[in-house]
């Protein structure tokens, strides 16, 4: 679990406003850490920063759209005196879901550049004073959608894939010093972005997981990385994992299809 003394005094929520990025900050606030919310709506994150100070840790919010060229200098100009030990990238949704050849090759940029560019950025900025000082977590939010490509998520599964194996070497690097890393893994969850995207909860079978659980799961395995699949999905992690692909591929294919009503 997340201690002022080893991860405090300051925690950086990006993609804190609402979901699972909400649930960490007053998790992390109910542990006695204060606060940074990072997100592109200033009216979101007022109010979900309102709640957070309730519970008596000081916050600070960072209005700010991680697709502009100075979105991580904008979030390290607005930190620079305060020491954060813990940093949580939960922005990155698949913003565009769409066949690879004939989508818009910006928006699929956009995607990398949301999903990778920024969190390499972010990472680098942050971890190097976590290593100096000896102490210090990341948490990558990842998705199952990272151990298989389907159709119409090529771009997204393979950042989501690169968000995995980049947090394996970075917590091979970092446990020395004494930082933890861990990919948090999330199946289906009940946020509002996926609501907005027309996700269809209802199937039958359909495991969905709600955002407060994952992210007390996070927080409670952040010393059990490098990766931890949460949601009960473990074993759907495994699976996705197997050979031959060309079958599951077409029918992850094919349930992702019916998740959203394609």
């Amino acid at each position: 679990m997340p201690s002022s003394q080893q991860h405090g005094p300051w925690a950086l929520v990006v993609g804190g406003s609402e979901g699972v990025g909400a649930a960490f900050a007053e998790q992390l606030a109910h542990d006695g850490l204060n606060v940074v919310l990072v997100a592109r709506t200033a009216s979101t994150l007022a109010d979900t920063a309102t709640g957070i100070r309730a519970l008596g840790v000081e916050v600070r919010t960072i209005a700010v759209d991680l697709l502009a060229d100075d979105a991580t200098a904008q979030i390290a100009d607005a930190t620079s005196d305060i020491a954060v030990g813990l940093l949580i990238l939960n922005a990155g949704a698949n913003t565009y879901g769409h066949d690879f050849v004939s989508g818009d090759l910006d928006r699929l940029s956009q995607m990398v550049t949301l999903n990778i560019s920024r969190q390499l950025e972010l990472v680098h900025h942050f971890g190097g004073p976590m290593a100096q000082r000896g102490r210090g977590g990341i948490i990558l939010v990842g998705s199952l959608a990272g151990y298989l490509g389907t159709a119409h998520e090529s771009v997204y599964a393979g950042a989501k894939a690169f968000s995995r194996v980049f947090a394996e070497g970075l917590w091979a690097e970092l446990q020395p010093h004494g930082v933890d890393v861990l990919e948090l893994v999330l199946g289906v969850t009940r946020t509002p972005a996926m609501e907005r995207a027309g996700l269809r909860f209802d199937l039958p079978g359909l495991n969905v997981a709600e955002p407060a659980d994952v992210a007390a799961e996070g927080l409670a395995h952040l010393a059990d990385g490098p990766v931890w699949v949460a949601g009960g999905n473990y074993e759907a992690a495994q699976k996705r994992s197997r050979f031959p692909r060309n079958i599951l591929v077409r029918k992850a294919s094919d349930a992702i299809a019916a998740m959203m009503g394609r």
